[in-house]
């Protein structure tokens, strides 16, 4: 919108005061008389506007123009107005323009030579009196009228004194008589305009000050802000360099990779955190499945397909090793503990490749055995719980209790993308003594088979992990049902995983106790809120 000044045009100009803001480049406050009005313009050209067109209209009104200031001839007006200025402190001059004091002393400036005019008459016809005087008495001198007395004094005629000599009078100059020229109100007035030159300088010296003072702020404002974009600049042109250094292959996961252990595991972990951010998002939008849980003696037969033996060495196993207590084992480090939840590592390395074996324990309440070993091996709501896979399928489904999956992983830059082919089959041991619980167990191990050979896309990692539960139930206090409050499960969580690659071992040990213990947290958290409510299955 163009300046306007139609704020000027209903107030008399003579009592406005425009003052533009010290700080704010954009704020102007305009005072009439008692009333202030605040205006931002849009930005300090627009501002600049407003000030000119204020300016120029006061100037066409009369206000502070060179017309109206020469009103001020009389010598009571221009006294009162000089002792105005000289009682007055420059902060008085506050809304007033540069351009209307520049004014004001060109006025002055006027009044001032017409002054030094008249007062320089005035001197021209004093020395003339005076001269004529000098001449006169002169001739008298010379003249030799000795017995000539004469009592009338027309043209200044000569009188006897009281000596008997002769001698002529003239009267004195009158003030008055010098062309009418009062000398004492001339000086009077000589020294009021004189102070209001000194005045309006004063204020004009001052208004530049801060008009100096405001382009200096400005200046360094436009100095600090080209400083950080400057700044800026050479931050994202370094960063792009180094991003289009660590987008080609020698800065990716290899043999000869040129990024340091640092590098790589800042990288991977703010690849993980953006991860995390995703998956936040996308839990609050998923939809909830409904899968029916099989009942348990369905899951206590020993299979017939071709992988039955190993599965069943593998289930061995687990039960004979993975339960045991590492209380006295020196081998185990504990790494996390939060509350129940304990996880151990056993650090093993082979031709320079992490082979840590990691075991987890927890325990978790209103849920059983059987409920938590169902979901981690339901294929159908693998994607409700696992964040890190990209894409699985079922590959070949061997019987009801065991499946073989293929899934790849997201890429977490710069580490190569891995992908993994297992077995994965659900079983329920039953307990040799009363006294002890059964026990649910899925293990998963890495298996080939023709449909899914390894690519060059992804690196090929071996995994054999299982999830062990055990239910406890507490006696309800006197004839109640067993509800979820009483019903407890063990967990022991074991992987055993090999990764392949090159991926430096303190990255993926610190990645491996990053991811571990979130993992436990996410899945026995959802599998509690996929049971809420629903019937307990032993």
């Amino acid at each position: 919108m163009s300046p306007s000044v139609s704020l000027v045009t209903h107030v008399s100009p003579l009592s406005l005061s425009l003052q533009p803001h010290e700080f704010d480049e954009c704020r102007i406050d305009i005072s009439v008389n008692d009333s202030v009005w605040y205006l931002r313009a849009e930005d300090p050209e627009h501002r600049l506007r407003w000030i000119d067109s204020i300016e120029l209209h006061k100037v066409e009104s009369g206000y502070g123009s060179e017309s109206s200031l020469r009103r001020h001839g009389s010598m009571l007006s221009l006294t009162s107005a000089a002792s105005g200025f000289s009682a007055t402190s420059t902060s008085s001059f506050k809304g007033h323009s540069l351009r209307e004091k520049l004014a004001e002393m060109e006025t002055f400036r006027d009044i001032l030579c017409r002054q030094v005019d008249t007062l320089q008459k005035y001197f021209d016809g004093c020395a003339d009196g005076v001269s004529k005087d000098e001449f006169q008495r002169d001739r008298v001198v010379e003249e030799d009228e000795d017995d000539f007395p004469t009592s009338t004094r027309p043209n200044g005629d000569c009188l006897h004194n009281n000596n008997g000599s002769k001698e002529k009078l003239f009267l004195p100059a009158s003030p008055k008589g010098m062309n009418g020229i009062d000398f004492k109100g001339e000086a009077i007035t000589f020294k009021a305009t004189t102070a209001g030159i000194l005045s309006t300088l004063s204020h004009c010296i001052e208004l530049m000050v801060k008009r100096e003072d405001s382009w200096q702020k400005r200046l360094d404002k436009e100095l600090e802000k080209r400083r950080r974009v400057e700044d800026a600049y050479k931050s994202a042109l370094s960063e792009l360099k180094k991003k289009s250094h660590y987008g080609g292959p020698d800065y990716e996961e290899g043999p000869n990779s040129l990024i340091n252990e640092d590098e790589f595991f800042d990288a991977v972990e703010a690849a993980l955190d953006r991860q995390d951010q995703i998956e936040e998002q996308s839990e609050k939008v998923r939809i909830p499945r409904l899968t029916p849980v099989p009942p348990g003696d369905a899951y206590s037969i020993i299979g017939t397909h071709r992988f039955a033996k190993q599965v069943e060495d593998v289930v061995q196993n687990h039960m004979t090793y993975s339960l045991q207590d590492m209380g006295g084992d020196a081998n185990w480090q504990l790494v996390v503990e939060e509350g129940e939840m304990k996880v151990y590592r056993r650090e093993v390395e082979e031709n320079g490749i992490v082979l840590d074996p990691l075991k987890a324990t927890h325990a978790v309440k209103g849920v059983t055995g059987h409920e938590l070993c169902h979901y981690f091996w339901d294929t159908d709501v693998r994607n409700d719980w696992e964040t890190t896979i990209e894409n699985f399928n079922v590959v070949e489904t061997l019987s009801d209790n065991a499946v073989i999956v293929y899934q790849t992983h997201k890429r977490v830059w710069p580490a190569s993308q891995r992908d993994v082919l297992y077995l994965s089959a659900i079983r329920k041991i039953l307990a040799t003594n009363e006294n002890d619980p059964d026990t649910w167990l899925v293990c998963n191990f890495s298996v080939d088979h023709d449909n899914a050979q390894p690519t060059n896309r992804c690196i090929r990692a071996k995994i054999n992990v299982a999830m062990i539960c055990q239910t406890l139930v507490s006696p309800p206090e006197g004839n109640k049902e067993i509800s979820r409050d009483n019903v407890l499960c063990k967990i022991t969580y074991v992987a055993n995983v090999n990764p392949g690659g090159w991926a430096p071992a303190s990255v993926l040990r610190a990645v491996a106790k990053r991811e571990y213990p979130k993992f436990l947290k996410r899945f026995t958290g959802y599998v509690q809120e996929k049971t809420r409510g629903k019937p307990i299955l032993f």
